[in-house]
């Protein structure tokens, strides 16, 4: 690995610092997210918070504005409280251990051995998907990577490989090598420098190794937005509680179990919240947009409709609901599949 890591590795901006702050902020961005989705992200993060006092103190509308777009929103609040709690506790500095890094809000075994390791050279040796997949092609390791029991198995052998004089280019050279040469699909075993001692090369298993477990079957949903206007004003909630999304704004929205909603329906529900429709403004519902989550798909209808006057305050605070401009629709933090709609209209 520490041969093959000079002359293979990408160029990467968070492999030139030992900031643990940037280290963290990488890592939290690239958890299931590519390297090239998240590397705009990364870059916008360190230019607008350069250090962990900037970032804890951003509002967290502002924060998550800045995340939009790359989905799992709760890593984002994480990454926000964690910053606090580095400010708060730590006087603003990184604990420098992987037993210390542990106890920070969001941060596993994977992102505090990486922090550890990348920033202060302490020899924990790193276990993400990449080297999972290493470790069971090259040493034919047959146990179920989803099981939280299969853990403690790579852990062990990973402590084991982990160079004592080079903790943190090891651990960057087996990611590296996971991500770029012992790839999922169509791995480079012709020019691997692994090829004579990889078992699953050795015995055909390339294509079955890792074994893992498929996750649960994803539901569809069916969303209906409500998309009322009134003047120059839209109306938009903040998202709160534990569904997808949190603290994230979109529009009042009715769930159902079926992908249509009649228009008797729609006027019934506008007519709940005290609003009366501009009927010779009436436009037709959007077609469907389609949004994939992790276990979980989406499919949405928005009713583009205009009112004759403002919904009565008592509707406004049941919903959540608030008038907003244009302007300040387009600075509020938004799920994607909202930005995609706004952005047609």
């Amino acid at each position: 690995m520490l041969n093959w890591y000079p002359r293979h590795r990408r160029d990467l901006p968070w492999r030139h610092t030992r900031d643990p702050y940037a280290i963290w902020l990488s890592e939290v961005i690239l958890q299931q997210t590519r390297v090239k989705q998240g590397l705009p992200y990364y870059l916008d993060f360190i230019n607008s918070y350069p250090t962990v006092q900037d970032l804890a103190t951003a509002p967290e509308d502002e924060v998550l504005r800045h995340w939009q777009g790359l989905g799992y929103y709760s890593r984002a609040r994480n990454m926000h409280h964690t910053a606090q709690q580095v400010v708060r506790e730590y006087g603003g500095k990184f604990p420098t251990t992987y037993v210390e890094l542990l106890k920070l809000r969001g941060v596993g075994q994977y992102t505090a051995a990486a922090i550890a390791s990348f920033a202060f050279d302490e020899k924990v040796a790193v276990l993400d998907g990449n080297v999972f997949r290493v470790l069971s092609r090259v040493f034919g390791l047959t146990q179920d990577i989803a099981a939280p029991a299969s853990r403690k198995v790579f852990q062990q052998l990973a402590d084991t490989l982990i160079s004592a004089d080079a903790p943190a280019e090891f651990n960057q050279a087996i990611m590296e090598f996971g991500a770029i040469q012992c790839t999922p699909v169509k791995p480079d075993c012709l020019f691997c420098p692994l090829q004579a001692q990889c078992y699953a090369f050795q015995h055909g298993m390339v294509a079955e190794l890792p074994i893992k477990s498929k996750a649960k079957a994803t539901r569809t949903r069916y969303f209906h937005y409500l998309v009322l206007r009134h003047a120059d004003k839209v109306y938009m909630r903040k998202r709160t509680g534990k569904d997808i999304w949190q603290g994230l704004y979109d529009f009042a929205l009715t769930e159902t179990d079926s992908a249509e909603l009649s228009a008797v329906e729609v006027l019934r529900r506008v007519e709940a919240l005290g609003g009366t429709i501009v009927s010779d403004r009436a436009e037709e519902p959007s077609a469907a947009y389609r949004h994939v989550l992790s276990h979980q798909k989406l499919e949405a209808r928005f009713y583009p409709i205009q009112l004759q006057a403002a919904l009565p305050v008592a509707a406004l605070q049941e919903l959540g609901l608030a008038a907003f401009s244009v302007a300040e629709v387009e600075a509020l933090p938004k799920p994607i599949l909202i930005t995609k709609y706004i952005s047609k209209k």
